[in-house]
């Protein structure tokens, strides 16, 4: 969790200067006394309160120490500036198994806002206990149960993936086409015919007699005359239970009489299996994928009197154990002293029982009714095992609870005969409990969720396939169809999710921005999935995080200045420190890939937490020059450069050609050089998971961006008027393009209809507009739709004013909306020129253009024998300033 903290009145006050407050803190919270601090010590924490700490911090430690007091068990904190003074997050651990739209951590954090200021202001009464008791109430509900959370901390230990879906015990693990799927017990692969099998006790009773399987002799009754036949015909002493009970509900044990048949026939509701009760000792073994991995005896729900306490505080005593809850939220239950407990017991509630006395309250030795356990796994005797194995093979489970009657787990079975059996399996259970393996009164806990996802997941698999995370500031969506595109040739099925929505095998199945974590879970989430490509941009990573947590591969295209004003973010610094995350979160081994032409990108390489030493280091860039990728190969590393006018592998002193720079889908020849860029970007991350260098090539030439990247640098004609369609919304993206049509077209052919997004700064919409003003000669300018928060006509007016201060004669127009912008630019336009259109969405714009006859380009103007881009000094210094966010005035962008 993520809260943002305003201290107001107690900014820049420390605790230090509240008299008497680390008294008051720690007698409404004793555990403060043991927190540790940055001192790494019991103490630490209430070092520093009497030393002197801002309410920011104490917050946090506060909300830890209330979730340990609900049964949270959290440790982790962290409190940090949020920008502006007084401001600050607090960073607070979840429990894994805690759903993520949990309202808990929420109102936990109200809670410690609250008695901190309580405790400040210096009012008495300040301990939240009644707040408290109703969220550890809550909580206990939402929480997954003790077989679920044993599942997914096995999972998480072996590295898999797994995530808790809504508040239910439904966990996912792993991704794609390795996901897999389990709701406490059962797992995606379990039979619903075993359910159904296991579910009903007497189809479960008969196949396995059937089958030679000893189990008790009964037969089903839906009247209480029939149960009552049974009796006779079966003698006492009987078992009655619902025929398609669980948990133990209404099973009664030791019936002699036809009235208490009949009794029970009611209470169970009418549909029951009447059984011959078999002697001995109940046991649960739990199988799993055909193997026993743990095994119990179970011993009903009882007190021990001790000759001063009544029946009923024996109880409350016994259900003051903290491992007691209610249902299945904790591993015991706690026991109901109602009228089948005490009627069983022959005692009051009110009775003392004598010193010693076992009372017993329950017949059936489940858990869910108060029971205890006793682990025995090590003592199961193999003739027990193998008749395990047969009943779960004739039922049809993947994991089962088979619950035997036995004089002993550890001797032989009787040998069988015509006569009725005296052990023997009583039930099958399908969804088992495993609360009573993990933990045991007596004996040996074990570990049973380590052995259903082991078998989930065999042979060592984590569970993962092939990702590619991508990010930057521009061609980042560009760069992730490249990768998809690249990797289907290898015949695998890929989903991507971009920025126009999420693909699946080249299909749109979600039209959306899907730059966030729930388009990556949605990727990672489809079984038919066996590579995801990521595109993973800041908004959704600082509001709600990556959607993973590793990734295989990750590429940084580059960084400039956008956004800048937003979400906390003031420079290109703060900018690179996001798009950091995703080169951080590329597992050991895995392979980071860097744009070696932008600074801000270098820089990625050298900070700690990237750990680039622990990664496979592959760099790109269009200069083989630069000095990065030298002495990168010179060190026999790999990287993907433009060399001699081909776009190249290189590997130490080899190169391979892969693709001439003016086949290259995209790149007009060679004067689109960004379009290179995105190419070798893309080949770098494919080549990492496998793509072959020969599938590589042929799958970049048969790239079609009009079809596989519709928007990015589209070339239309409309008679003799061609029409370039653009993202670029930022000054380095327009200058890239703006260069790209002075090389095909010169800068006097070119005229454009802008819009630019009202949520970026006003420096950066004033550098925008130098940029426009220095590469246009007529331009149409247009508010988007969604305004973003602006004015109608703020934004254009602004980009006008700079304009027009930049290039006073520039011809510069406004329209209202983006169709009286396009035909009034059309208007503008001679036999010849060039529209850039910069677009808000896509899809409307292409419709109205093709309604007006417009038709992609069936030719491309090229840079005859183009083989390396050069800027000149002047364009170089204004891309850099663009990247770099400086704002103001600059003497000359002149363009080539």
């Amino acid at each position: 969790m993520v809260a943002r903290l305003r201290l107001e009145e107690l900014t820049d006050r420390e605790t230090s200067d509240v008299t008497g407050f680390t008294e008051r803190l720690l007698r409404a919270l004793p555990g403060l006394a043991e927190h540790h601090c940055a001192a790494g010590a019991p103490g630490g924490f209430v070092s520093r309160l009497r030393g002197g700490t801002y309410f920011g911090h104490v917050v946090e430690h506060v909300c830890l120490e209330l979730s340990q007091l609900i049964g949270r068990d959290v440790n982790f904190g962290r409190t940090v500036p949020a920008g502006e003074p007084g401001v600050y997050d607090v960073i607070v651990e979840c429990p894994l198994d805690e759903s993520p739209e949990s309202r808990t951590p929420g109102e936990l954090f109200d809670v410690a806002v609250d008695l901190v200021l309580a405790v400040q202001a210096g009012r008495a009464g300040v301990a939240p206990d009644d707040r408290l008791a109703g969220l550890a109430a809550f909580a206990e509900r939402e929480a997954t149960g003790p077989s679920t959370r044993s599942i997914i901390a096995a999972a998480r230990r072996r590295g898999i993936p797994v995530e808790r879906f809504d508040d239910l015990s439904l966990v996912r693990l792993g991704w794609g086409v390795r996901r897999r799927m389990a709701w406490a017990a059962m797992t995606d692969r379990t039979s619903g015919v075993g359910i159904d099998i296991a579910g009903d006790k007497e189809i479960t009773r008969r196949l396995l007699g059937e089958a030679g399987v000893p189990v008790a002799a009964g037969g089903a009754a839906d009247s209480a005359r029939e149960a009552v036949r049974l009796l006779h015909e079966l003698g006492a002493p009987v078992v009655v239970k619902p025929r398609q009970g669980r948990h133990g509900e209404h099973v009664v044990l030791g019936l002699s009489t036809p009235e208490a048949v009949e009794r029970a026939f009611a209470e169970a509701g009418g549909d029951v299996v009447v059984e011959r009760q078999l002697a001995g000792r109940d046991y649960r073994v739990l199988m799993v994928a055909g193997e026993l991995v743990a095994a119990a005896e179970r011993v009903a729900a009882h007190v021990v009197g001790d000759g001063r306490s009544t029946l009923a505080e024996l109880v409350e005593r016994t259900n003051a154990d903290p491992r007691r809850g209610v249902g299945h939220s904790r591993v015991l239950t706690r026991i109901t002293l109602d009228e089948a407990a005490l009627r069983l017991a022959g005692r009051a509630a009110d009775d003392v029982p004598p010193e010693g006395a076992i009372v017993w309250l329950r017949d059936g030795a489940n858990l869910s009714t108060g029971g205890t356990s006793r682990d025995v796994t090590d003592q199961v005797h193999e003739d027990v095992i193998r008749l395990c194995r047969r009943v779960v093979a004739l039922i049809g489970l993947d994991v089962a609870g088979i619950d035997l009657r036995l004089p002993e787990i550890a001797a032989p079975l009787p040998p069988p005969g015509p006569e009725d059996p005296v052990a023997g399996v009583i039930e099958v259970n399908a969804v088992p409990g495993l609360r009573m393996h993990l933990a045991p009164v007596r004996g040996r806990a074990r570990d049973v969720g380590d052995a259903i996802v082991r078998a989930m997941f065999p042979g060592g698999s984590d569970g993962r396939i092939p990702t590619v995370a991508v990010t930057g500031t521009n061609g980042k969506t560009t760069v992730t169809r490249l990768i998809a595109h690249l990797l289907s040739g290898g015949g695998q099925r890929v989903g991507a999710a971009t920025s126009d929505g999420v693909y699946v095998d080249g299909r749109a199945v979600f039209l959306a921005d899907a730059t966030g974590p729930r388009s990556a879970q949605q990727v990672l989430g489809d079984p038919q999935i066996e590579v995801a490509v990521l595109e993973t941009a800041r908004g959704g990573l600082l509001r709600r995080g990556l959607g993973y947590d590793w990734s295989d591969v990750g590429v940084i295209t580059n960084i400039t200045a956008d956004h800048l004003g937003q979400d906390g973010l003031d420079s290109v610094e703060d900018l690179a420190h996001v798009k950091a995350v995703v080169a951080e979160r590329v597992r050991d081994g895995g392979t980071l890939v860097l744009n070696a032409d932008d600074p801000w990108v270098r820089d990625l390489a050298t900070r700690p937490r990237v750990r680039a030493d622990r990664k496979r280091l592959v760099w790109f860039g269009l200069d083989p020059a630069n000095p990065v990728l030298t002495e990168h190969l010179a060190r026999g590393g790999t990287a993907y450069l433009l060399h001699d006018g081909w776009l190249t592998q290189a590997t130490g002193a080899r190169r391979t050609p892969l693709l001439r720079l003016t086949e290259v889908p995209g790149a007009y020849g060679g004067a689109a050089p960004y379009a290179a860029a995105n190419a070798l970007a893309a080949i770098a991350a494919a080549r990492a998971v496998g793509a072959r260098p020969e599938t590589v090539a042929t799958r970049l030439g048969e790239f079609d961006p009009s079809v596989d990247n519709p928007g990015r640098g589209t070339l239309l004609r409309l008679g003799d008027v061609s029409i370039f369609l653009d993202y670029a919304h930022n000054p380095a993206a327009l200058a890239a393009t703006l260069r790209t049509l002075h090389r095909l077209w010169g800068m006097n052919r070119c005229l454009a209809a802008v819009t630019l997004p009202g949520d970026r700064r006003d420096d950066l919409l004033a550098a925008s507009a130098q940029v426009l003003a220095d590469g246009l000669t007529r331009v149409v300018l247009y508010d988007d739709q969604d305004r973003r928060g602006r004015p109608a006509g703020e934004v254009s007016a602004l980009v006008e004013r700079e304009m027009r201060a930049r290039r006073p004669r520039i011809r510069a127009v406004r329209a209202d909306g983006w169709r009286e912008a396009v035909t009034t630019a059309l208007g503008l336009a001679a036999p010849g020129d060039v529209l850039l259109v910069i677009y808000e969405k896509w899809a409307p714009i292409r419709e109205y253009l093709e309604e007006l006859g417009a038709a992609p380009a069936d030719t491309h103007p090229v840079l005859p024998a183009m083989t390396t881009i050069r800027a000149t000094p002047r364009l170089t210094r204004h891309l850099a300033e663009s990247a770099l966010g400086v704002s103001g005035s600059v003497t000359d962008h002149g363009h080539p």
